[in-house]
């Protein structure tokens, strides 16, 4: 039997310190060290090495070999690189650790809008569609609300060739409001100034019980994994419960990942009645055991689930939809039927763990001389019946996109997805109007998050 080694890190709960300054420009010899941490690292935990042939146990035949490999690549970025397998969409190496954490623990600058830019396919206009607005934000301040949309930054008008990422990110910068009449993008005269503060985004955004004549339905948006929010969101099925809510529906359309355990917790609390069965395998490269990961009576502080016992549950996905929202559906899939509305996910069944240059490859224990960090993928995930490798995503069994033209808010029962899930349950019979289909009506061009490095990422429990 392996040594099963202890894989894994919860990001939320590393303990933060304070770094010396370093210099820009990092000497030979460090970067020496660097590229053997790097190299040493993928060796021992990528999920992908044996389709990396230089990660092979029989690759070099000598140390002399070995370092004039590290020395033919120019630098840390350029050999993880070259060591990444070709199906690898996901693993990243970070050159400032403390910024990586900072935006694992959901920590960031910003001016507290989400921005999706689009464009409308029959008009060719691009447009900024704001998904929500965060609390305590310049935004919220100044009165921006989810559905909002503009057509300028800084005085820029905005066409499919504009570098979104460069005009959003200043300190401060400016957008002109615009709006939708019939088909046609019309602009306002009102321009508003934005400025970026330092704040830490709550996932759990959203939560209500809507009270409808025949069902109590609990409604959740939920846009990230994090375990520090476990204890909160427990406390919001704990209101479930009390309400005796009869239906519950997910949103997880803004969610692109997060931690695992969190992702455990929750079918816990959607589920229940299958305590210690499996929730997911977890599978590694061949240095280690597979484990399986169970449903949950606790979460990590301790405090009991509140569970729900249901047999059915909707959760409503985009294709912003990832990793850790997807080991939802298709864990859950194993056991209740899950029904999902809105459109396909990402297709990322692999978790990541982030690893400094340690000898266990800790936080704790980084070396001290720079501030590199890998988070490659180390493991992939199938539910209890084995089913994984959806690379092409998680095909929802009612296909609609949400209305950017006219998007309502959050729990607003005339919301398009929400809607059409209402209808799917029989508790409204309200028209959705057209069921926009994204390939048709919209290119989304850019996510603001998207560049971000918890973009689309799973992390591994213990």
């Amino acid at each position: 039997m392996k040594t099963r080694y202890l894989i894994i890190i919860f990001l939320s709960c590393l303990t933060l310190s304070c770094k010396d300054d370093f210099d820009d420009v990092i000497d030979p010899s460090e970067t020496a060290d660097i590229q053997n941490f790097v190299w040493r690292a993928m060796h021992e935990l990528y999920l992908y090495k044996e389709d990396s042939p230089d990660l092979a146990n029989d690759r070099f035949a000598s140390s002399e070999e070995f370092s004039d490999f590290l020395k033919s690549n120019n630098s840390p970025e350029e050999l993880f690189d070259h060591l990444l397998a070709s199906q690898d969409r996901f693993s990243i190496i970070v050159d400032d650790y403390t910024a990586l954490e900072n935006r694992l623990d959901g920590l960031t600058k910003t001016t507290g809008i989400r921005i999706s830019f689009i464009q409308e396919s029959t008009s060719n206009q691009v447009f900024g569609f704001i998904r929500y607005v965060l609390p305590g934000s310049s935004a919220a301040e100044k009165g921006l609300k989810r559905g909002m949309i503009f057509d300028q930054i800084n005085g820029e008008t905005l066409t499919a060739a504009s570098n979104f990422q460069e005009l959003t990110s200043g300190e401060n910068y400016s957008i002109r409001i615009a709006e939708f009449s019939d088909d046609e993008l019309i602009s306002t005269d009102e321009t508003l100034s934005l400025q970026k503060r330092m704040l830490q985004e709550n996932p759990i955004y959203y939560s209500d019980v809507l009270d409808f004549n025949t069902a109590q339905i609990g409604y959740l948006v939920y846009n990230n994994f994090r375990g520090e929010y476990d204890a909160e969101l427990n406390a919001v099925f704990q209101n479930f419960q009390t309400d005796n809510i009869d239906e519950l529906i997910i949103d997880l359309r803004y969610n692109t990942g997060g931690d695992v355990e969190s992702c455990k917790d929750l079918a816990s609390m959607i589920t229940g009645q299958y305590n210690n069965q499996i929730f997911a395998k977890q599978k590694f490269n061949a240095n280690f055991d597979p484990v399986d990961l169970l449903f949950d009576t606790k979460i990590r502080n301790g405090e009991q689930i509140n569970s729900l016992g249901l047999s059915q549950v909707y959760i409503l996905t985009s294709r912003q939809s990832a990793s850790a929202s997807e080991l939802l559906i298709n864990s859950l899939n194993a056991y209740i039927d899950v029904i999902q509305v809105g459109e396909t996910t990402v297709g990322k069944f692999e978790a990541s763990r982030t690893l400094y240059d340690a000898p266990n490859y800790s936080r704790r224990n980084a070396n001290i001389g720079h501030t590199y960090a890998l988070q490659p993928l180390i493991s992939k995930l199938e539910n209890a019946n084995g089913h994984g490798d959806y690379v092409n995503g998680l095909v929802p069994q009612h296909m609609i996109t949400e209305n950017f033209k006219e998007a309502k808010a959050f729990g607003d029962p005339s919301e398009t997805l929400l809607l059409k899930t209402l209808n799917i349950m029989g508790v409204s019979n309200e028209e959705n109007g057209k069921d926009y289909n994204s390939e048709e009506s919209f290119e989304i061009l850019f996510e603001d998050y998207q560049n971000q490095p918890s973009y689309q990422r799973m992390y591994s429990p213990q």
